[in-house]
């Protein structure tokens, strides 16, 4: 039990909340008093399910661009179709719901008329018709009479699934096997590329040395028709990672799986580039390195001159970053782009799009420290920015090659805002005339019609409610409101949504931003431990910015914890500086940064009590979390970690090479947990699924083999057939019980006694996880 320290102090404001001079002593209820605040937690739970409405719409905009729909779901689960005229600046429901119920029961189907679901409803233009499909079935109802009747249904939408890396290419012809004057068609024999006349002939083979394990393939005709370019492929097979599912049902045996599964280190598919000239039916070896890293790049063939074609290389260990072209002529070549780094470039950020008939290329780097557009003239190589600040290009959305117009997402650019929210921008490729589409405070989302004449826009922040308006792209002025979120029912529950919070980063200048959930019924005579929710990827950036009305963070504040998440240093979405932190350095996890907020927060309020702090998180943040009792045992007490990635060279290569490097060198060890597992003080408890196929389970088991031979005291949760997650209810469940017995030294229910229903209080997760 912890001992009850008091501690005077003087007038001060709490989340303003005024608190007189008066003793402030730790919050440590007594057992039974905590078996109610898990009932009571479990009640807000129940309360605060669905209790906000009209909190977002998503909207589909009709053909022409100029009318709409959308849905909103309201309490009871009571369905609202609206339609909206983007001319006329009105909204109305898009249907009587009673009528068209009765209009339904004409011919034989029964509805709810407060529940309808209707989906795929389509509104042709210049007909009076309305379109959907109900329980299977296509309708076609006249709109104001309601008059309906059956027709046939729409046929599925094609597939397609996107590859998981840029530049994927599965089809051995691309952009087809014909050449584009029709005069030839290509194909792959045993491996080996032929090309033979389409109205008959000869054929021509260009290779003989591909085998079916060495195929050549990924092949591109030249809009001219005269050359083929594409890959000699030495292909790799992946080994695998196997796990074994212990409770499968009719079964009396473990039951063994595996996978393919990259890990870093090891190798890749190898492509070499080839040339095939059509006049000289000759298969020339392209004048430059193999393709060793990711997958074949497409290649895009010159507007105008069929000469030159450039395809994209990242250089394994993402310090280098090219664009090649080549001449056609004489298989030669020169880099149009050469981007080099002494940290990293992220690939998966590096938005790259090509311009015809221009032969432009519009892409971003944050070679200049920023994340930001560029605009390189193919021909030339020159290269110009198009934007340019201490703010960061959240994506590109559209491309405009006529205006020379560049639509994007950016997020910093607004003084006085968090700058992590995303706004909306246009500009011109000489990067003049900037225009902003969401001046109002927030963090965006918008869905433009077709033509990008109108504009849905939503926005919020993490404690103000969402508003929805319908906009003019032109000169982004409102055109009407369209909802407001509801929050009549959530307010009855009397909880608050989290407040931001801002402290000095370990530099003493840069801004560090996270949230901060307190119990709802705090008192502010008591200090409280604190839990941080940690999420530390160096992919993304993980604190909220949209409205946020309730979360698991806020059911476990409601045991008694004030409940923290912040992005550290090493995190994306500010500085190429900030992000460089995470370089070789996941170990590192922002903590320093993490530390400093929680004290700078305990500062400020009394309430918060910075020597009774744990940690918690899933995947990255199962290992961040670990690594915050192995490497700051005297801040972090106790933790909790989901299928932690807790040594980098167990898990996935394409994220761990991406930040850790490549090759595999000593600091991977050097930051394993496995390697820190003796360096353990705190209480930790790991959870694994054993059908982990993102983490391979045994990065959890070797961290536990670990704590064993060190002889260490840990709890270990293995959960038969589960994946990738936090536990689930069972884990969420454990996690809270965990804390309450480590941090606040209260046994927390004893449910096997009958103490609380099982799964009472487990909270609603809602963040997301590598």
């Amino acid at each position: 039990m912890h001992k009850i320290v008091p501690v005077i102090l003087m007038a001060v404001t709490l989340f303003n909340r005024p608190l007189t001079a008066q003793t402030v002593t730790r919050f440590q209820p007594s057992h039974e008093a905590m078996v109610q605040r898990y009932l009571r937690a479990a009640r807000i739970d129940s309360a605060t399910k669905n209790a906000v409405f009209k909190s977002t719409v998503t909207i589909s905009w009709l053909p022409g661009g100029k009318t709409a729909w959308y849905q909103n779901l309201l309490k009871d689960s009571v369905q609202e179709y609206i339609y909206v005229d983007a001319v006329k600046g009105k909204k109305q429901p898009l249907f009587h719901r009673q009528r068209l119920a009765e209009g339904l029961q004409q011919i034989g189907i029964t509805i709810d008329s407060l529940r309808p679901s209707l989906s795929n409803i389509d509104i042709p233009v210049g007909k009076p018709f309305l379109y959907f499909t109900v329980q299977g079935q296509r309708v076609q109802c006249e709109r104001n009479s309601h008059v309906c009747a059956k027709t046939p249904m729409l046929a599925p939408p094609a597939g397609n699934t996107p590859g998981a890396f840029r530049g994927r290419q599965n089809n051995p012809f691309p952009n087809g096997s014909t050449s584009p004057d029709k005069q030839w068609e290509a194909y792959i024999e045993k491996g080996n590329l032929v090309v033979k006349p389409a109205a008959g002939g000869t054929p021509i083979q260009f290779t003989t040395d591909g085998t079916p394990e060495k195929p050549y393939g990924t092949i591109y005709w030249s809009p001219d028709s005269k050359y083929l370019a594409g890959y000699h492929i030495n292909t790799v097979r992946d080994s695998s990672v196997y796990y074994i599912l212990t409770s499968l049902p009719g079964t009396m045996r473990g039951q063994l799986r595996s996978q393919s599964y990259k890990q870093p280190g090891d190798p890749w598919t190898i492509y070499t580039p080839w040339l095939f000239q059509l006049s000289s039916k000759k298969a020339v070896k392209i004048n430059t390195g193999p393709v060793d890293f990711l997958n074949a790049p497409a290649l895009t063939w010159r507007s105008g001159n069929a000469r030159y074609f450039t395809y994209e290389k990242m250089d394994r260990g993402h310090q280098r970053f090219r664009v090649i072209e080549v001449d056609a002529d004489n298989a030669t070549t020169r880099n149009v782009v050469d981007e080099k780094t002494s940290t990293f470039i992220y690939n998966t950020r590096n938005f790259t799009s090509y311009l015809s008939p221009t032969n432009q290329l519009i892409r971003t780097s944050e070679k200049e420290g920023w994340n930001h557009i560029y605009l390189v003239d193919l021909v030339t190589g020159k290269e110009q920015p198009v934007t340019r600040g201490n703010w960061v290009i959240r994506g590109v959305d559209s491309i405009d090659p006529v205006k020379k117009e560049v639509w994007f997402r950016a997020s910093g650019m607004q003084a006085g805002e968090d700058p992590y929210n995303i706004h909306y921008y246009r500009i011109g490729f000489d990067g003049k005339n900037l225009k902003s589409l969401t001046p109002a405070a927030g963090n965006h989302t918008l869905a433009f019609s077709d033509d990008k004449t109108y504009f849905i826009d939503t926005w919020s922040q993490v404690n103000i409610a969402p508003r929805t308006i319908l906009a003019r792209t032109a000169d982004a002025k409102e055109i009407m409101l369209l909802e407001e979120a509801d929050l009549s029912l959530y307010k009855r529950a009397g909880v608050s949504p989290p407040e931001v919070f801002v402290a000095k980063a370990r530099d003493g200048v840069t801004d560090i931003w996270g949230i901060v959930s307190k119990p709802s019924d705090y008192d502010p005579s008591k200090k409280y431990p604190v839990l941080e929710n940690i999420y530390a990827g160096p992919h993304d950036a993980f604190v909220p910015k949209n409205f946020v009305p309730y979360s698991e963070m806020q059911s476990l504040a409601e045991l008694g914890f004030i409940v923290v998440m912040i992005d550290g240093m090493g995190t994306a979405n500010r500085s190429k500086a900030f992000h460089d932190v995470c370089w070789k350095n996941l170990a590192d996890a922002g903590l320093p940064d993490r530390i400093l907020w929680i004290k700078a927060l305990a500062q400020k309020y009394p309430y918060v009590d910075a020597e009774r702090v744990g940690i918690y998180g899933t995947s990255a943040g199962g290992q961040s979390s670990t690594g915050a009792l192995l490497f700051h045992p005297e801040f972090y007490k106790a933790a909790v970690s989901a299928c932690g990635c807790h040594d980098n060279r167990v898990d996935k290569q394409w994220w761990n090479e991406q930040w850790m490097g490549y090759p595999v060198g000593k600091h991977y060890e050097e930051q394993s947990n496995v390697t820190n597992a003796a360096k353990l003080q705190g209480n930790l408890l790991l959870i694994v699924g054993e059908a982990d196929t993102n983490v391979p389970p045994e990065s959890t088991y070797r961290v536990a083999d670990a704590l064993i031979k060190a002889g260490k005291n840990f709890d270990l949760l293995s959960i038969p057939g589960m994946g990738h997650s936090d536990g689930g209810v069972y884990g969420r469940m454990r996690k809270r019980d965990f804390f309450v017995k480590h941090l606040m030294g209260v046994e927390p229910p004893a449910r096997n006694a009958g103490e609380l229903p099982a799964f009472a209080e487990v909270g609603r997760e809602r963040w997301s996880f590598q």
